[in-house]
């Protein structure tokens, strides 16, 4: 059996990036919607994969640093759970106390459990979640 060698792909040109002011303003959304979800530090901390706690404090009082694309991607994911749940729940205090809520779905966990196991995937898994329950498959 032969296998063929895999080529690199190039960039992608054609998609945006985010800038770093884009990247400033998702971040200062993030600890507005933390906020919202009631979230310790810790809890904020490790949905943004284990971010320092010097860090988060400085987050806290809008001085927004140097963002890496796993933070960027992690925002980002969290925010289409946020866009998942206004799409589901017409009272936004209903969707932000559901974060909490004991879900049969996850096995008596709540989503906030699940989140904070801490990886990216877990992340992901909760939006696909919330698109398949709002019918975007």
């Amino acid at each position: 059996m032969q296998f063929s060698t895999i080529r690199p792909t190039t960039a992608r040109p054609d998609l945006p990036a985010v800038t770093d002011e884009e990247a400033a303003a998702l971040a200062r959304t993030t600890v507005n919607l933390f906020r919202a979800w009631q979230l310790s530090d810790l809890e904020a901390r490790t949905l943004l994969g284990d971010m320092a706690q010097r860090t988060w404090a400085r987050w806290k009082e809008g001085s927004i640093g140097r963002i890496d694309r796993d933070l960027r991607a992690r925002m980002a994911i969290l925010m289409g759970i946020h866009k998942g749940l206004r799409y589901l729940f017409t009272d936004p205090t209903r969707g932000y106390e559901w974060i909490r809520k004991p879900n049969a779905a996850f096995n008596g966990q709540s989503a906030l459990d699940i989140m904070m196991r801490g990886e990216i995937t877990d992340l992901i898994d909760l939006r696909g979640y919330l698109d398949a329950e709002r019918g975007a498959w």
